[in-house]
């Protein structure tokens, strides 16, 4: 299959010449007005200046843990090239996404003024340079290592594969700091601006009077674009790589003895590039002329059906033709990853969405005050979390029974639900630009029906985000489970033993992890926000005429202390995610290691989807009761609603999604660096 692999880069490259077409296309919508554009760049230029300081701070980590891969015994020194490539394309991916959302938000808002189609045209023309820029650049860097390293160097085809898994390891390592401090600033500047603003001065959302808002539009960008647009280009690299280190091993060989090895090999990278054409198809049905929100989410799943469609036809014609009729299980497994990633999206809308009655019930208790709303909103949350994982588990069983090598199967299942992240990520990352758009329309001073119009496009947005969240968390359960499988074999282990006390030591400081790695995070927002609130309170004491609109607040500071504060506690999140399977793994061998995963990704799972599930039905009760339901705007059930929100912000868009990078990222630590284990 080397003789036709050209295709897979080329499918790269078309999604990258797409995210350019959807970007001029965005570009064309007009600015609007002279305070619009200066808000714009406001924004803009905050975000820019955040990404470039972090960036240079990873950077350092980077340089550090590739010189690390190069003098690591028994590691090739090419990983920490492809480490470094993986970690460079990310970190564009990043800003691509990001120049293209603070472009877009000025140009939404405008569009709104006259109607909500056309600002849903620019948003989600936004949402596909983000989403097409993932896949685009994730493919086309991971095909381009792989054929340069299976072609100049001398490796056999396994150990060509494990030198390339240093591209996933970059991808995470840039993803899991991206996440983590862009997911700190954005919300220590969201709850900072809402407690404040909202519920002790009874401004409206997004008020130009607020010093923090300013810097929680610059959060929504840097935390809900570029920290999530890294996040799933290492989710999408991770099936990818998990499932080719899977394919290449001796024993899967062994059982697809018919096949050459190389097309278990490149079935995986096949399945993402068809996925990808699907993808481009399928954008093409996201499109209304109405008016509703329901329109907007038909749209949307209209455009996520047929791509979904597609990926199938492929799917089924691509395992015909590598692997032969005789392993149609394979493809069997690839459907069942893609049914189960819809199954948790809508799983996930029901839990999330303000249609539904988990969210009313959630609004509906803010009746009583605050702290019903959040013992609802909570046990909404933990009874959200069984049919993600009743659909994860059905899907294991499936894949495991259909395919010869149980865990080929559930690896490519992992592929199969990321296979049309180009517009699942598109319908995700247009929610941000929207919500941003809204915070325009406010401080701009628009009619109220513009901002009705961002508000409900920012709705859906939260919806859509809720849904891609979940997705990406449904995905890292089957990569991070497949990339242990894959350690497993590097380090020779045939069996873990839970019954081995060393075993069951590494499970139960595994299950830990995550909820020390939450707390950590959570922490860290709670004390930036807790620098915001007496920034802003200070303002509003010390600036006379602020609060009559009579002088401006000073933004800046707002934003200073959001992004040292972020820059300063990513640090802890990531040194745990990568020194914790280090230390286990050298101190109480690779056994305990295999523990440590195993707890971490049962526990992990769960307590993502939950906290996930959480931030999302908090934050849409608020938006149900701000639609004039149950008292409307500042009414008492308003106030609770805004401390409901309050609570989930870091829940939803800080712990939860990082959560599932710690997954991934603990378990490609293990298998890149599993030689140093077994000396």
């Amino acid at each position: 299959m080397l003789d036709v692999f050209i295709l897979v880069p080329i499918c790269a490259i078309l999604a990258l010449v797409f995210a350019a077409y959807s970007y001029m296309v965005m570009k064309r919508e007009g600015t609007g007005t002279e305070l619009m554009q200066k808000i714009g760049n406001a924004i803009r230029l905050g975000s820019m200046v955040y990404l470039k300081r972090q960036y240079t701070a990873i950077l350092v980590f980077v340089i550090v843990l590739a010189v690390v891969l190069v003098i690591a015994p028994g590691i090739n020194p090419l990983t920490a090239i492809c480490f470094l490539v993986g970690a460079g394309l990310s970190a564009l991916a990043g800003y691509i996404g990001m120049n293209a959302a603070t472009a877009a938000n000025v140009r939404t808002t405008n569009a709104a003024r006259r109607g909500m189609a056309e600002a849903f045209r620019v948003s989600f023309s936004s949402g596909m340079v983000m989403g097409l820029s993932v896949v685009g650049l994730g493919l086309f860097g991971l095909s381009t290592i792989f054929f340069l390293v299976n072609t100049y160097s001398t490796l056999g085809i396994e150990e060509v594969v494990n030198v390339v898994s240093g591209f996933s390891l970059g991808a995470s390592s840039i993803a899991l700091f991206a996440r983590v401090g862009g997911g700190i600033f954005t919300k220590a500047a969201d709850v900072g601006a809402d407690l404040v603003g909202k519920v002790e001065a009874g401004i409206p959302e997004d008020d130009p009077r607020n010093p923090a808002v300013i810097a929680d539009n610059v959060g929504d960008n840097v935390g809900d674009i570029a920290g999530m647009g890294a996040d799933l280009y290492e989710s999408y690299v991770g099936s990818i790589v998990a499932t080719m280190l899977i394919g290449a091993s001796a024993i899967t060989a062994a059982q697809f003895f018919d096949v050459p090895i190389i097309n278990l090999v490149l079935l995986p990278m096949f399945i993402a590039a068809f996925g990808i054409i699907a993808s481009i198809l399928g954008s093409f049905l996201v499109r209304t002329d109405k008016q509703e929100s329901s329109a907007i989410h038909m749209a949307f799943n209209k455009g996520t059906l047929a791509s979904l469609a597609l990926t199938v036809i492929a799917a089924y014609f691509l395992v015909q033709v590598m692997l032969g009729p005789q392993y149609t299980g394979v493809f069997v497994a690839v459907v069942a990853g893609l049914v189960a990633g819809f199954l948790i999206g809508l799983i996930t809308e029901y839990y999330t969405s303000y249609d539904r009655s988990p969210t009313q019930d959630i609004a509906k208790s803010c009746e009583t005050g605050a702290a019903t709303n959040i013992i609802t909103g909570l046990a909404k949350a933990m009874q959200s979390t069984v049919w993600p994982v009743l659909i994860i588990a059905v899907t294991l069983l499936v894949a495991s029974w259909v395919v010869p090598v149980p865990l080929y199967g559930i690896a490519l299942a992992g592929v199969g639900m990321l296979a049309t992240l180009g517009i699942t990520l598109s319908v995700d990352a247009y929610g941000p630009v929207a919500d941003n758009a809204g915070g325009i329309a406010e401080m701009s001073h628009q009619e109220k029906g513009v901002r009705g119009i961002t508000d409900t496009l920012d709705a859906v947005g939260n919806t859509t985000a809720a849904i891609g969240k979940g997705f990406a968390i449904g995905g890292a359960a089957l990569t991070a489970l497949a990339l242990f499988a894959a350690y497993t074999h590097n380090v020779h282990l045939e069996l873990v033993d839970m019954l081995h006390p060393i075993v069951f030591v590494g499970v139960l400081i595994g299950a830990m992890l995550p909820f020390l790695f939450a707390s950590f995070a959570m922490t860290a927002v709670g004390k930036a926000a807790g620098y915001i609130v007496q920034e802003v309170r200070r303002q509003f004491r010390d600036i006379p005429g602020l609060m009559e609109g009579k002088a401006e607040p000073d933004y800046s500071s707002c934003i200073t202390i959001s992004t040292n504060a972020a820059l300063k506690e990513m640090i802890a999140p990531g040194v745990l995610a990568i020194g914790a399977p280090l230390l286990m793994g050298i101190v109480l061998g690779p056994a305990a290691l295999a523990g440590l995963l195993i707890g971490s990704i049962t526990s992990g799972f769960v307590l993502a989807v939950m906290m996930a599930n959480a931030g999302g039905a908090w934050d849409n009760a608020k938006k149900y009761i701000e639609q004039g339901n149950l008292g409307g705007k500042g009414s008492a059930a308003h106030k609770a609603a805004v401390t409901g929100d309050t609570v989930g912000d870091p829940f939803k868009d800080t712990a939860g999604p990082a959560l599932n990078i710690l997954l991934k990222l603990m378990a490609i630590v293990s298998v890149v660096f599993a030689p140093i284990f077994i000396l």
